[in-house]
């Protein structure tokens, strides 16, 4: 979907940056975020304060941040992306950038990066790291976020080469669409949405800057692996249920398969005097029949879990009503809001030029 304008429209961009305790950081990345760029008419930094303890929100707002958020405690990065996310929506925007609190992305790459939703080409964004040109990535963690993009790529069916990239761009249309469920991190599960929802999304190279401080999100690569592995398990499973299902399935009906093929060579081989009588069978066929009752009964509950999956769909069209009708409802406030302020504008000017007669 294109993004447009009418002769009296008015394009916004919405930068969200997440935050936990980047006091020392915070100043350059809004420092950095250009506030002229051709095709958009207007952009506003908005704060996601998920429960910091120091400055940062003091320091973002004197560096020029024009809106803040705020979580009760810390919520996490998935949770703090996807409030920044409702509020920019809220707000106004018709584009929302997302990027870090450690300044890792350069706000001069913003935009390239929404360069493509402008013309229409894309309705997801993602700024590609390259992350096998990173020189402070070892050559583990470089191993590790290739087949680990691989798996996610596959699970999305999209070909985006950094898939935990967390600066990217939404348009208004993906950011009505895509809502984070996890607790842990969005990008996965952002993108694998986005490729099941049909949204089309595409990605731009970016550079970024070195990162000093150990990351937030997890403890370690082991970590990070075990949770992202979850997400897309349980992502995967949410959007194509009857695949999953049937890869179970067929696994151990495979198993089960091969275990009667062995219980009926042996049961044709004592007819035929290939083996002694007293060879049995007993076993391959008690556990053939197990495995292959078994196969069965898991493809059954892909079969339920895929209507599940029927309603869930509904379920996510009215929930991708209701909010574009609220963020509707919020720009015509704003829009009778400021009609009223210029009105009121122009009656105290009026009663100030009749007081001075």
């Amino acid at each position: 979907m294109r993004v447009t304008r009418t002769c009296d429209s008015h394009m916004k961009l919405i930068v969200q940056i997440p935050v936990l305790n980047e006091a020392d950081t915070i100043a350059a990345v809004i420092r950095d975020i250009p506030r002229a760029i051709d095709g958009v008419d207007s952009v506003e930094v908005l704060i996601v304060d998920d429960g910091c303890t120091d400055d940062t929100v003091a320091i973002a707002l004197h560096s020029g941040a024009d809106f803040v958020v705020r979580h009760a405690g810390r919520k996490g990065l998935a949770r703090a992306f996807q409030t920044g996310n409702d509020a920019a929506l809220r707000l106004g925007a018709d584009i929302i950038v997302n990027t870090d609190g450690d300044h890792q992305y350069p706000g001069s790459e913003i935009p390239r990066l929404i360069a493509p939703i402008l013309a229409g080409a894309a309705e997801v964004v993602i700024g590609d790291r390259q992350v096998g040109s990173i020189e402070h990535f070892s050559p583990l963690k470089k191993a590790l976020q290739q087949v680990g993009s691989g798996v996610v790529r596959w699970a999305s069916e999209t070909d985006v080469p950094d898939t935990v990239s967390g600066f990217r761009a939404l348009s208004r249309e993906a950011a009505l669409r895509l809502f984070v469920t996890t607790d842990f991190s969005y990008t996965v599960e952002n993108l694998i949405q986005a490729g099941k929802k049909g949204l089309t999304v595409t990605t731009v190279p970016i550079a970024i800057n070195p990162v000093n401080r150990p990351s937030r999100l997890h403890q370690g690569n082991w970590n990070f692996i075990k949770r992202q592995a979850a997400i897309i398990a349980r992502t995967y499973t949410t959007y194509e249920p009857l695949k999953t299902y049937s890869y179970l399935a067929a696994a151990f009906a495979l198993l089960g398969l091969l275990a009667l093929a062995r219980a009926a060579y042996v049961f044709v081989g004592r007819r035929l005097d290939w083996f002694a009588q007293s060879q049995s069978n007993d076993q391959a066929l008690l556990v053939g029949g197990v495995l292959v009752v078994l196969a069965v009964f898991i493809f059954l509950i892909g079969l339920l879990a895929d209507r599940v999956g029927g309603v869930r769909r509904l379920d996510e069209e009215q929930l991708y009503r209701l909010r574009a009708r609220e963020v509707a409802d919020e720009q015509w406030r704003r829009q009778v809001s400021a009609r009223l302020d210029s009105i009121e504008q122009k009656i105290e000017k009026s009663a100030d030029e009749i007081a001075a007669r």
